[in-house]
């Protein structure tokens, strides 16, 4: 017998903060609310941190990837980590849509299937190649450079003919340790924003706008962005829905983030399936929902 049915995955800082600010209180909050929703539901539950040296992993039968927002800078630590409880017991979601969606090559994956995608070009790690020669092969003028594993805008760059020789020493730097992605830019992030639509268990329940701050480009609010309820329309979700389709396999819960790219076409920015920001607190009945397909997975 398993002592727990689920356990909710957060990190260390998260477990039991002693300073508690607006974004933790939403931490707090966020993850509550999945807790509550499953313990509706019947379900044993424990909220833990993901690097827990003391539990017993094998004594819970799922984990539930949340609030693991310092796996990308622990990544590998967290790869051996996922590696070892992927064989004690079941993920949600699964290793290998984890281990997918963690490289951001996934997007070409989804481009090969239909999907319209970001335009992205890659270049790997330990590429012999400047952001000149890059920019000159891609036939880019402004464009954003990122890695292939992010998060929260971690070493994303907006690059311009006017700062690019700035960062050509530090993207030689970064080549080293892993890939990069170059992506035009995309002016109508700045203009319109970036819609994110929440998807749980196959079916799409709510989405909010996220808008970059006047002089930046990035939506996430560690830069000063904000976040707005937004009613998408039937394109706008049939978009979202296609992409979930087209995943490895089907999540139990994602985040589609679109928008309309510079020739006017909704395109993928990103697939959040790991531990994305799904904005419960927004719309509260998207945790039973997700709560529901986690105990019909328990009772098949």
């Amino acid at each position: 017998m398993k002592k727990y049915d689920v356990v909710i995955l957060t990190e260390r800082r998260y477990v039991n903060p002693t300073k508690i600010d607006n974004y933790i209180s939403n931490v707090l909050l966020e993850d509550d609310l999945v807790k509550k929703g499953l313990e509706k539901d019947g379900l044993k539950v424990i909220r833990l941190s993901w690097d827990d040296c003391d539990f017993d992993w094998s004594s819970t039968k799922y984990i539930l990837f949340r609030t693991t927002w310092d796996y990308f800078d622990r990544f590998e630590e967290f790869s051996t980590w996922l590696e070892k409880v992927r064989k004690l017991t079941t993920l949600i979601n699964s290793e290998a849509i984890i281990r997918w969606n963690l490289d951001k090559h996934y997007l070409l994956d989804l481009q090969n299937d239909g999907v319209h995608i970001c335009e992205s070009y890659f270049v790997e790690k330990g590429e012999n190649t400047s952001l000149e020669e890059s920019s000159e092969k891609y036939n880019l003028t402004n464009f954003v450079l990122k890695p292939y594993i992010s998060g929260g805008g971690r070493h994303t760059y907006k690059i311009t003919p006017e700062n690019l020789q700035e960062h050509e020493a530090l993207f030689k730097e970064l080549i080293t340790k892993e890939a990069y992605i170059l992506q035009p830019f995309q002016y109508n992030i700045v203009e319109k924003g970036e819609i994110s639509l929440m998807i749980m268990n196959g079916e799409f329940t709510h989405a909010v706008l996220k808008v970059a701050k006047p002089g930046d480009f990035r939506v996430q609010d560690d830069f000063g962005g904000t976040v707005h309820d937004y009613k998408p329309t039937d394109e706008e979700i049939a978009f979202a829905e296609k992409a979930i389709n087209a995943c490895l396999e089907k999540p139990m819960y994602a985040r589609v983030d679109i928008f309309t790219d510079n020739n006017n076409k909704l395109a993928i920015a990103e697939l959040e399936l790991i531990e994305p920001e799904l904005w419960f607190r927004n719309y509260p009945e998207a945790a039973s929902k997700l709560s529901k397909g986690i105990k019909q997975l328990i009772l098949n």
